[in-house]
């Protein structure tokens, strides 16, 4: 759960980054109630990512200096014990009847 909380963190950040209303590293960190040093790991991550953030001094806020869009997808999917057979390297093989039942609907 600690992955979903981070992701909707950097989501909730991009939001505020595209509406130039972070305000300064520590009231941005106040928007998002994490720390200022986390503010900074996530500016440093959009960073890596290529994100054209940039940083206006007069108007206090970060912003994207260039089109820039991050798209969040997080999906929760829960499978009752009887209909997973295998789960192998991130892909789950589901029971035949399962299947069969599936595409019959």
């Amino acid at each position: 759960m600690k992955t979903i909380k981070q992701l909707e963190r950097l989501r909730k950040a991009h939001g505020l980054i595209l509406q130039e209303k972070t305000g300064p590293p520590s009231q941005f960190a106040n928007k998002l109630n994490i720390s200022e040093r986390q503010i900074y790991n996530i500016i440093d991550y959009l960073k890596e990512i290529d994100a054209p953030i940039k940083y206006n001094r007069r108007t206090e806020t970060y912003y994207y200096s260039d089109n820039f869009d991050l798209l969040i997808n997080v999906s929760v999917q829960v499978l009752i014990a009887d209909e997973i057979r295998n789960i192998y390297a991130g892909t789950t093989f589901l029971n035949e009847n399962f299947l069969t039942a599936r595409l019959l609907q």
